[in-house]
C-alpha cells in the first residue's frame, strides 16, 4: 500500500541523515498538485508510484496523461522529480538515487 511505501522511505531518509523532506508538497500555485517528498529549497521531488503493475490509475490513459502534465510543468517551473516503484525503495535504491541528487544540487547551490 501507498502509505506504507512512503513510509518506508521516509525512513531510509532518516536513516541515511538526508536533509527533513516536506511530505505532500504543494508546488503549484494553481493546480491542486502534490509531491510525496519535496526539498523545495533545492527544487528536488521524489514520488512513490504504487501500483504499476496492477492497473493502478497511473497506467491507465487519462491517469498517465495527467502525470505527465504535472511532471512537465514541475520541470518548466525548475524542479527535478524522482519517481520511484516499490522494489527501488525497498531495495535502497531510492534513498541512494535522492542522496546523489541533493548533494548534485547542494554543490550547484552552494
Amino acid at each position: 500500500d501507498m502509505s506504507a511505501l512512503e513510509d518506508t522511505l521516509a525512513l531510509h531518509i532518516r536513516a541515511h541523515k538526508l536533509p527533513e523532506p516536506v511530505r505532500e508538497y504543494r508546488f503549484h500555485p494553481e493546480r491542486r498538485w502534490r509531491f510525496d517528498f519535496a526539498w523545495p529549497d533545492l527544487r528536488v521531488a521524489a514520488e512513490v508510484e504504487g501500483g504499476i503493475y496492477s492497473g493502478g490509475r497511473h497506467t491507465r490513459g487519462k491517469g498517465f496523461e495527467r502525470d505527465a502534465e504535472k511532471y512537465n510543468q514541475a520541470t518548466v517551473m525548475g524542479w527535478d522529480v524522482l519517481r520511484f516503484s516499490a522494489g527501488m525503495i525497498r531495495s535502497g535504491k531510492a534513498v541512494e538515487t535522492i542522496r546523489t541528487l541533493l548533494d548534485m544540487k547542494a554543490r550547484k547551490a552552494g
